[in-house]
């Protein structure tokens, strides 16, 4: 768990762990689009590190890539068919500290090392001469090559994934009934991503606010629980369109940071007045995460 994280806003520090969530990978997904699509990889690196997530790149040798999709906090991106005809995937997750950069190649570029002090984990040389590199500090982002869809015995997480938030496959009354036949905290539901795919600690908090419902409730009701699902959209929705929310290390492939920090209600915001009734934010953990949340609003 990294250290305490210092929120520029107001110089205050704040032990909350910033993941990229739905909409910090959503907007790196848009900006890789137009610039992967229809490229092939005509060669890869990667650190082999024994404690990295990176397994099976080789396969991407020569490989085209076809689309980048996106399914909650992972990219996933369809590599053409082997001759044998089995479609591949090329499995993204940014982890804590993750970020991709397009650079020229440079033809007297060194291979990296283990020691190289910009954290490169994995280099993919592209056939227009560009280099896709993928760095990782913390070292708990993924890069995988699978068959396509093979998720439940490769990648377990991805196969038991909740529905997609912005898409008609999340049910307002789907989602009702899973709050309610839990008694866990509703937070701690939230961020399991199999009640909704790609919804972290910032953006549980920011909808939990909107919500009105305090992070430890475990009882919702119906009338709450579709409180919540529509808060759950509207607050991902806003933040897909100022493309996420930067505190320190998440940054999009040009370089730029997200621009939803400011427009947050709840999360960081311990000991502020609620801006919707003024009361002093309040701070706690569920499920292991720091909160923050409402004591006069959210009940």
């Amino acid at each position: 768990m990294p250290g305490p994280q210092r929120d520029e806003r107001n110089g205050r520090a704040a032990t909350f762990r910033v993941v990229p969530e739905l909409p910090e990978v959503e907007s790196v997904r848009r900006q890789l689009v137009p610039e992967l699509t229809g490229r092939r990889i005509v060669d890869v690196w990667w650190d082999a590190h024994p404690h990295a997530r990176l397994s099976d790149l080789d396969l991407a040798v020569g490989r085209r890539i076809e689309q980048i999709a996106r399914r909650g906090k992972f990219l996933l991106c369809t590599l053409d068919p082997t001759e044998d005809g089995d479609p591949l995937e090329l499995v993204l997750h940014l982890g804590m500290t993750g970020s991709f950069a397009i650079r020229p190649t440079e033809p007297t570029e060194a291979t990296p090392s283990r020691t190289t002090t910009d954290h490169v984990r994995v280099r993919f040389d592209l056939d227009d001469g560009r280099t896709l590199r993928f760095t990782d500090p913390r070292r708990f982002g993924r890069a995988s090559v699978i068959p396509a869809g093979d998720y439940v015995d490769r990648i377990p997480t991805l196969a038991t994934l909740g529905p997609e938030p912005l898409s008609p496959a999340f049910d307002a009354d789907v989602f009702a009934a899973g709050l309610a036949s839990t008694s866990a905290p509703v937070k701690a539901k939230l961020l399991d991503q199999r009640l909704v795919a790609g919804v972290g600690n910032i953006y549980a908090d920011e909808a939990l606010w909107r919500a009105r419902i305090h992070p430890t409730s475990r009882r919702v009701g119906r009338a709450r629980a579709l409180r919540l699902h529509q808060a759950i959209v509207e607050v991902l929705a806003a933040a897909v369109e100022r493309e996420g929310t930067t505190f320190r290390d998440y940054q999009m492939v040009n370089g730029e940071s997200g621009r939803y920090a400011d427009f947050l209600d709840a999360y960081g915001q311990g000991d502020r007045p609620c801006h919707r009734c003024g009361e002093a934010m309040r701070r706690t953990v569920v499920a292991q995460r720091g909160t923050t949340y409402c004591p006069r609003c959210q009940r």
